[in-house]
């Protein structure tokens, strides 16, 4: 139930969105205090996402979309 495949860590969210190139590059921007989740400061770079998070960078905003989330149609 904690792993369930509609969801993201973090870290890699921020890797697929170009934020960082690496994962120790999202654990700096993360342990900086630099990255909100759904607008409060997150510092858990394990934090699970789901489709419709909102994430903010660097004054940057997107929103997560998980392929297969809404395939339902």
């Amino acid at each position: 139930m904690s792993d369930a495949p509609d969801t993201l860590p973090l870290g890699a969210a921020l890797q697929l969105a170009g934020f960082a190139d690496t994962g120790g590059q999202a654990k700096v921007l993360i342990q900086a205090g630099e990255v909100r989740v759904n607008g409060e400061v997150e510092t858990r770079r394990k934090r699970r996402l789901q489709a419709g998070d909102e994430i903010e960078v660097n004054g940057e905003t997107f929103v997560l979309e998980l392929a297969g989330a809404a395939d339902e149609a």
